[in-house]
């Protein structure tokens, strides 16, 4: 019963989008995803996915990405990224899960979850740093995104305190956008943290960099990038502090 994460699975059997075009190591990367996904995650195990899972567009046409992840052994713990267009309601997000009999598939959102020896939470948060808000969008309000995605933080962390209780379960925080990154800090998500005192904080959204470290360590915090590319799409398994 171990616990594994991997982020931007960006699935494209809905809308016939691929990652091809993104380079080599994307080339026939559904078929990587199943491949070592199945080889090392068993019916038991939970697999936390920060972000970016499928392309399409609407959930109701997203069937065939959701088909793909229900036949992936474990259970699925979705978070949103900001190409998940379809990303409804929670209420909306279940009932489409329910109406399509997926029994193994839940979502990362205003909430956490008892997992094993950890408590999962988590967020999308958002860039707020002008130099990169080109990676992103150039038509929002970064500011009031950013405010918005830490009150979700917040809420989301109130619940991994609440699952905490007094036991020394270790809680476990999931983003798809990277609070640290380079040079780049998203100070409202790091305070947050802070005030959390959380340890392990995981991101996905970054692509074809792989000669960065997996985990960089700011503020007593460790981050990891997990995104599927630079995992070359095998999923990651969270280990003990005291492994």
């Amino acid at each position: 019963m171990s616990v594994f994460t991997i982020a931007d699975l960006h699935l494209p059997l809905s809308s016939n989008k691929p990652m091809d075009i993104f380079g080599n190591r994307w080339q026939d990367y559904v078929n990587k995803i199943k491949k070592y996904w199945c080889a090392i995650v068993n019916d038991t195990d939970t697999v936390i996915i920060p972000g970016d899972i499928s392309w399409s567009i609407n959930l109701d046409d997203a069937d065939e990405d959701f088909k793909f992840l229900e036949s992936l052994p474990g259970k699925k713990l979705l978070g949103k990224g900001n190409h998940d267009y379809w990303w409804g309601t929670m209420s909306k997000n279940r009932a489409y899960l329910a109406k399509k009999g997926f029994k193994t598939i839940d979502f990362l959102f205003n909430n956490a979850y008892e997992v094993e020896d950890y408590v999962v939470c988590g967020t999308r948060g958002w860039y707020i740093d002008e130099k990169l808000q080109n990676v992103a969008r150039d038509d929002v309000e970064y500011e009031k995104i950013v405010a918005r995605e830490s009150a979700r933080l917040r809420m989301s962390l109130d619940e991994a305190l609440k699952l905490k209780g007094d036991t020394s379960k270790q809680i476990l925080v999931f983003l798809h956008f990277p609070p640290v990154f380079g040079s780049f800090v998203c100070e409202p998500i790091i305070e947050i943290l802070k005030e959390f005192k959380i340890k392990h904080c995981y991101f996905g959204h970054i692509h074809g960099v792989y000669n960065v470290p997996k985990t960089t360590t700011y503020d007593g915090i460790d981050f990891t990038l997990v995104s599927a590319d630079y995992l070359n799409f095998v999923p990651m398994i969270l280990m003990p502090e005291e492994y």
